[in-house]
């Protein structure tokens, strides 16, 4: 393979082709340090044309292509196997902001533009790209894409896929297909576009993209409530969406154990109630009128919850410090669970109708079979998105409890089903969840997906082992 080797430096420059144990470390390490692949090499081109001369170098010679973006993904997507045959394709190096219209309020950005990049080009002209994750220091637009992640503030702007109206993408066979249209409406034919996004590269590599932008919200404002139950989480939505529609921007969910754990390994953060509840859920109002509105709706809907019974208490954040300070909490729920030990975590979607009873069956399923196991639940309860994660029991050895893993798994996938829901809602299958895919999927959709990686990579060269066996 030296042979190889050598014409890929050719292409992208000898330090930009890594080989030894050492450079290949981080790029060969899973996010959340589970899994070590092995690569051929790790390649880093800077420009879709080179992208494109690696794609058809790897097809002459047969060998796979793992893409990789900020290497933030939580399913295993952007990792190689163990064979060590594949090379990854790190698209860091892409990094162009090629234009921004501001008329059109769209953006063209490359694929390894960080996403807070991304945010702050749109900020310096005084508009908004509202894709926000807490990985965003360090996640790339392209893998953002690739995934459709999803992040808080799913409930107003809807998913990455919603966010982009064009890509650009460099196929299986190592062409490129400009598809870089800013147009809002484009009946020409099958989407392609969306076909791509949420393909984890298992299709092609997407090298560019236009994103919509949007005005940037001339107020902004955030209120954390407690509540007694999940069900009054469900009433506070919908009496938020009536009185407040599209002003109403996040809506997260945030169990009492999440809660306790960020104070517990985080204490720095300011507790926002004296007293403890079963569920909490922090909201994010925006609008474009005065602060006096915002806070007037915001007081109507906190009353209006407090007359009903819905919620125990509500804090609306008086300072910026106060409002950042929120949403640390919410955002270091992964962070605390990490220090305390390795659990199991589930992505999932249900319709919101759905959640109250999916939580409480599947809780007392758990409490049942793994008595004392403990429930951090938490996530996007305006989209339905729930991270109902899974920890030992106290006192418990937390690697042990992961030997229950696949069982646990089915518990909470088959509960899932059963209440309408997926198995992923915005952290994709990738190598970890396709036996899954596999039992939840129909035989039709299995075949109708299959059916579209033959036909765009009939070597089997993209990504291979990711979404589909």
């Amino acid at each position: 393979m030296q042979t190889f080797i050598n014409l890929c430096k050719a292409i992208v420059g000898n330090e930009h082709v890594l080989t030894s144990e050492v450079e290949q470390k981080s790029y060969l390490e899973d996010w959340r340090q589970r899994v070590v692949g092995k690569a051929l090499a790790i390649v880093r081109p800077s420009n879709t044309e080179q992208v494109a001369a690696l794609v058809q170098l790897c097809q002459d010679h047969h060998v796979p292509i793992v893409p990789q973006g900020g290497n933030t993904g939580l399913v295993f997507g952007s990792i190689p196997d163990q064979s060590g045959t594949a090379i990854v394709l790190s698209l860091k190096r892409l990094q162009g902001i090629r234009k921004i219209d501001l008329d059109n309020h769209t953006m063209t950005v490359e694929a390894g533009c960080l996403l807070a990049q991304v945010q702050e080009a749109a900020n310096e002209v005084g508009l908004l790209f509202p894709l926000s994750l807490a990985s965003e220091g360090s996640c790339t637009i392209g893998g953002n894409l690739s995934t459709n992640a999803g992040g808080t503030a799913v409930l107003r702007y809807g998913n990455t896929r919603e966010l982009c109206l064009g890509l650009e993408v460099v196929t299986a066979q190592g062409e490129i297909w400009n598809g870089l249209r800013e147009l809002r409406k484009d009946n020409t034919g099958y989407d392609l576009r969306d076909l791509f996004i949420g393909a984890e590269g298992t299709l092609g590599i997407i090298t560019a993209c236009v994103l919509k932008l949007f005005p940037k919200p001339t107020q902004t404002q955030t209120v954390f409530t407690s509540l007694d139950s999940i069900e009054q989480a469900v009433a506070l939505l919908e009496t938020g969406k009536k009185q407040l529609g599209a002003s109403l921007t996040g809506f997260e969910l945030i169990n009492q154990i999440s809660l306790e754990l960020v104070h517990h390994y985080f204490p720095q953060l300011q507790r926002i109630f004296s007293e403890t509840s079963a569920w909490y859920v922090l909201l994010e109002v925006t609008n474009h009128g005065t602060v006096y509105d915002l806070d007037h709706q915001l007081e109507q809907v906190c009353a209006t919850a407090l007359e009903q019974d819905i919620i125990l208490n509500a804090s609306i954040a008086k300072t910026e410090k106060q409002a950042k300070n929120c949403w640390a909490i919410r955002e270091s729920i992964s962070a605390a669970q990490a220090k305390a030990g390795k659990n199991i975590k589930h992505d999932i979607s249900l319709p919101i109708s759905q959640i109250a009873n999916f939580v409480k069956t599947t809780d007392a399923i758990l409490q049942t079979a793994y008595p004392g196991c403990r429930m951090v639940t938490f996530g996007h309860l305006g989209d339905g998105n729930l991270h109902y994660n899974v920890s030992s029991p106290v006192h418990k050895d937390p690697e042990q409890f992961l030997e229950h893993q696949k069982i646990v798994n089915q518990i909470v996938h088959d509960q899932t089903m059963q209440h309408a829901g997926s198995i992923s809602a915005e952290h994709g299958i990738g190598e970890l969840k396709k036996a899954e895919l596999r039992r939840y999927k129909s035989k039709v959709e299995m075949q109708l997906m299959r059916a579209i990686k033959n036909a765009l990579d009939p070597q089997n060269l993209m990504n291979p082992g990711k979404i589909l066996e």
